[in-house]
């Protein structure tokens, strides 16, 4: 079931995403009188899975899910229609405009994007709000897993700052890390303060890691619920009871129990528990799972905070939100060509977007990917790669600054030539997320 939620937000996310950046196209195309000739949710290779005409444009929905069109008349795009630029020139077609007019088509696309991600920004600070867990408040210092402790840092550090600045949301640490290539982290260490020094390259492994929670925020195990058949819950352990040991052993936060209670699967244990003042021993039987069925709650143990707005407030905030995802998208890019950090051996197709999204339906966290995708759809189709805008827009550049316009045969080419690179692009992505299933 969660496979199937996380595929439903992933294909709603992409066909709001699809929609609103082909109606970019389509609505500056209208603007200067250009005729629009399909406008396609989806491709449609050889059938469409349903369409109607309305004017002088057909509307329809294909059947491939790799994104969509809009068939502007007078244009050499994926369509590859030869015959229509064999004939001449008509007013309402797009290479009959001036070239001003034609950089702003094909610019329409990405300009929705970012301002869609903006919309959706505002709409989202201005119900929701901003939560975050301050960095001050993870009083029981983090949880770092193997990489991280391989970086330098040790369970139960406090983390200060990064490279000498402050992080006030503690869930943005890891990004602050690896995007900005941080080179030290300020942490507090048995009451000490110090410095960790990030080893050279280390930026590399971590995103090879391909977790984000190479550290988290360590707590205590109080017992927040219980599953169905927890063997916890018929022992006698209750709700509020603060988990402190296994057998002989001392568990004072969550990570220390999870990583102990394994080597006890199928035998029977002594759990021991804080209750008020008094300390209980209840035995019970672990089943072969290793589990005793119970969780405990974050949100019991941090005081997270909201930053609450007006919809006038939120305007702002979300204008900046939006500039700060576009600067860390980019600075995503220059990892991905960087040589030394070689982040194109961790880039991912569908499945890796699809992961990102959470196991159940959760509105807010559906728009804030959306918004972060509609940055990402935006930035990727600027980059001057042929059969993208971004390759459109270079040609038109040119044209504007050399005043001779590029041949329709060498733009057919070129076409050919980006939809090769784009298809072998998606390849080595979904085919990175392959290889990593079987790893």
């Amino acid at each position: 079931m969660e496979i199937l939620v996380k595929a439903a937000q992933l294909l709603l996310s992409l066909s709001i995403l699809v929609i609103f950046h082909e109606l970019g196209h389509f609505l500056a195309a209208k603007v200067f009188k250009t005729r629009v000739e399909k406008f396609y949710l989806f491709f449609n290779p050889w059938f469409s899975l349903f369409k109607f005409k309305k004017g002088e444009t057909e509307y329809g929905m294909g059947w491939l899910p790799l994104g969509g069109y809009v068939k502007i008349s007078g244009m050499i795009d994926e369509s590859m229609d030869k015959e229509a630029m064999q004939q001449p020139p008509q007013p309402y077609e797009f290479r009959s405009k001036p070239s001003w007019q034609r950089l702003i088509i094909m610019l329409g696309g990405v300009t929705v994007n970012i301002l869609l991600a903006f919309a959706i920004y505002i709409g989202m600070m201005w119900i929701w709000g901003e939560q975050y867990l301050p960095t001050s408040e993870v009083k029981y210092g983090i949880v770092a897993d193997s990489v991280a402790q391989e970086m330098g840092l040790q369970n139960g550090d406090k983390i200060l700052s990064v490279d000498n600045q402050p992080v006030e949301d503690f869930f943005k640490i890891p990004g602050r890390i690896i995007l900005d290539k941080a080179q030290t982290i300020q942490v507090e260490r048995n009451g000490q303060k110090m410095d960790v020094n990030i080893p050279e390259g280390f930026v590399a492994r971590l995103l090879k890691h391909q977790s984000p929670d190479f550290i988290n925020a360590r707590m205590p195990f109080v017992i927040a619920g219980f599953s169905d058949e927890s063997v916890a819950k018929q022992s006698g352990v209750q709700e509020g009871d603060k988990v402190i040991g296994i057998n002989d052993s001392l568990v004072e936060y969550f990570d220390q129990f999870r990583a102990l209670i394994p080597d006890y699967k199928g035998q029977e244990i002594s759990l021991k528990v804080l209750r008020g003042a008094d300390t209980i021993s209840y035995s019970m039987t672990l089943p072969e799972t290793g589990v005793i069925g119970a969780y405990t709650n974050p949100a019991s143990h941090f005081n997270f905070k909201v930053k609450e707005y007006t919809f006038l407030a939120a305007i702002p905030a979300g204008f900046n939100r939006t500039i700060k995802g576009v600067a860390d998208y980019l600075k995503q890019l220059r990892l991905i060509f960087s040589p030394e950090v070689k982040a194109y051996e961790s880039v991912g197709g569908f499945i890796t977007i699809g992961k990102i999204f959470p196991g159940t339906w959760d509105w807010a966290a559906f728009w804030g990917l959306t918004a972060f995708l509609s940055i990402m759809l935006a930035i990727l189709n600027v980059l001057p790669i042929p059969a993208l805008d971004g390759g459109h827009v270079m040609f038109l550049m040119y044209e504007m600054i050399t005043g001779r316009k590029p041949s329709d045969k060498f733009m057919e080419y070129a076409q050919i030539v980006g939809m090769v690179l784009l298809f072998g692009l998606l390849i080595f992505a979904n085919g990175n997320d392959i290889v990593k299933l079987f790893r």
